[in-house]
């Protein structure tokens, strides 16, 4: 199977000697949901946000669709758009200015990006709010603006940081069911969360993460192979202090 994104060897140390990431070893493959699991500051942002390219590694490679993201950044960030784990974004825009402004970096033709944003806002039920600026927007608005900007422009991999925080629950559902059918048409869905129960039933494999070191990289069947426990008890088991 094709190997969408490569980490290789990758460390990442912060000014001030903490190292968040130490040798991380990982492959995801073209058309699966991973789902990147870790105890708070274990690890996991620091992760992304160097896969996405805001944070170059202090060593190892990042492979995105074959392509470097140090080195070779624009065909790289080409393949993927990401939506963080803080909806931190143009405040002093509107919603709609905002989408429009994602659909010109990834170059959406006018009327599918029209179709899109229309579609996208009203599934998560913000299409009479595009007008009005995003610093009037509650933090769960900001969450489904960010996620209708990052499938405009339908990229051959999702990267989601928390994707479900802040969401109700009918948009939560949607989302799981967005990256269900991404999936299934060949696109590729990596994302973190502290929600095991949605882990176990959307992810084809799963990482966990540890003090930077990657514990368990598997699926769910093969990581419950020799045990009945479920996924937070494997998590436990994997991230408990000694």
């Amino acid at each position: 199977m094709i190997k969408i994104i490569q980490i290789k060897g990758v460390t990442k140390i912060y000014d001030g000697g903490k190292k968040a990431v130490d040798n991380l070893n990982m492959e995801i493959k073209k058309g699966e949901i991973f789902g990147f699991l870790g105890p708070n500051g274990a690890g996991k942002t620091t992760t992304l946000r160097m896969i996405t390219g805001i944070l170059a590694p202090t060593g190892g490679e990042i492979y995105v669709n074959g392509y470097n993201i140090s080195t070779e950044a624009l065909e790289a960030k080409r393949s993927f758009t990401y939506v963080p784990d803080h909806p931190d974004i143009f405040n002093a825009i509107s919603g709609i200015d905002y989408l429009n402004f994602i659909a010109d970096i990834y170059e959406v033709p006018l009327q599918k990006r029209k179709e899109k944003i229309e579609k996208y806002t009203k599934d998560f039920e913000i299409y009479d709010a595009l007008t009005k600026l995003v610093s009037s927007y509650s933090h769960g608005m900001k969450q489904k603006l960010l996620i209708s900007a990052a499938l405009l422009p339908e990229p051959a991999v999702f990267i989601l940081d928390e994707p479900l925080s802040g969401l109700d629950p009918k948009s939560s559902r949607i989302l799981k069911e967005i990256m269900k059918e991404h999936s299934k048409k060949g696109g590729t869905v990596l994302f973190s969360s502290h929600i095991l129960e949605v882990v176990e039933n959307l992810c084809d494999r799963i990482g966990i993460i540890k003090d930077g070191v990657l514990v368990a990289c598997d699926s769910l069947e093969n990581l419950k192979k020799h045990s009945d426990s479920s996924l937070e008890d494997i998590f436990m088991e994997l991230t408990e202090n000694e």
